[in-house]
């Protein structure tokens, strides 16, 4: 499958395909403050919604070839820490190659986002997937727009009035 990491591993994580058995794991996510809004999807969603609209989305996206969020393990302790990956986005009608990453509130805060897209960033380019790479982070989205900057993107404009694009090109990779 395309853009996927696979069995790919950081110095603490293990990257794996997101399977059915994960949805009460992941549900956690959508219980917490502001993550539906961050991820653009219905507030008025319950958890439970969130995540089935989440897991839809994510194995369509693996059968069709869009890439797709990893689950990311914690090598140490075996827990499944968020998820990370590579996403096919259409952005003002061009399709451009995304770092996606959400990590369980409890594990916010340790680094594992930064890793795991600075993983996607190096495998991305390394694999002559594409000539830049983006992040779309929501305006209120501090900590992901922290990992994109730390990940060496820069902002490269504002969309939907909610989104900011942040992006890195391959000529910048390793400078």
């Amino acid at each position: 499958m395309k853009y996927l990491l696979t069995n790919q591993e950081t110095q603490r994580l293990k990257f794996r395909l997101l399977e059915p058995y994960d949805f009460n794991v992941w549900v956690d996510l959508f219980k917490e403050e502001n993550v539906a809004e961050f991820l653009e999807m219905d507030i008025k969603s319950t958890p439970v919604e969130l995540c089935q609209k989440w897991f839809d989305k994510s194995f369509h996206r693996y059968d069709n070839e869009l890439g797709g969020m990893n689950v990311l393990i914690d090598k140490e302790t075996n827990q499944f820490i968020g998820q990370c990956g590579l996403l096919v986005q259409t952005i003002e009608g061009v399709d451009r190659l995304e770092i996606g990453y959400s990590i369980l509130p409890k594990f916010w805060n340790q680094g594992f986002a930064y890793e795991a897209a600075s993983k996607c960033k190096n495998f991305a380019f390394e694999n002559n997937y594409t000539d830049s790479l983006i992040s779309v982070v929501h305006v209120n989205n501090i900590g992901s727009e922290k990992v994109a900057l730390k990940n060496g993107m820069t902002f490269e404009k504002k969309i939907n009035n909610n989104f900011n694009v942040f992006s890195i090109h391959k000529t910048d990779w390793k400078q």
